[in-house]
């Protein structure tokens, strides 16, 4: 265990977190997403023009957590009502630490759907894979003309 991961602490979302967020959001695709995705799909998935307002009324709708390191996000996640697991990031700098592991455990410790349900990039697969998700179906998602490749993943709890 690193000095970091052990400094790790989950909370809640806060709307004063949603700039922090959405930098972080872009940050991360834009660093690690790289090795899956051309620099045009990085463009169009994370603009850098993302709507504070939007993603705020989003995250606090949904049960969504936030990874602290010596006060700096380091990390996020959100579940709706339904078990669909939205957004799963984790700053590029803090990757491999157990962090995305325990803002998912906490997600889906909070589900009560019976199966959670999300679309994983191709990034992300085997993270999903490894916590016994399957993959129910590959997608195609066009965004500004650009298509991305995804996954609509599944496990039951």
């Amino acid at each position: 265990m690193t000095d970091r991961q052990a400094n790790v602490k989950l909370r809640s979302y806060q709307t004063s977190d949603c700039m922090d967020i959405i930098a972080l959001f872009y940050q991360t695709v834009h660093q690690i997403n790289k090795a899956d995705y051309t620099e045009q799909q990085l463009n169009v998935w994370a603009t850098g023009n993302e709507d504070p307002i939007e993603w705020d009324r989003s995250l606090s709708s949904h049960y969504t957590i936030v990874a602290i390191v010596n006060d700096q996000i380091v990390g996020f996640g959100d579940i709706d009502q339904t078990g669909y697991l939205d957004r799963l990031f984790v700053h590029s700098d803090f990757q491999r630490q157990g962090i995305a592991t325990a803002i998912c455990n906490a997600l889906e410790e909070k589900s009560s759907a019976g199966l959670i349900t999300t679309y994983a990039s191709l990034t992300v697969v085997p993270f999903f894979a490894h916590r016994g998700y399957a993959i129910k179906q590959k997608n195609l998602v066009v965004r500004s003309g650009v298509k991305l490749t995804n996954f609509l993943m599944c496990k039951i709890l």
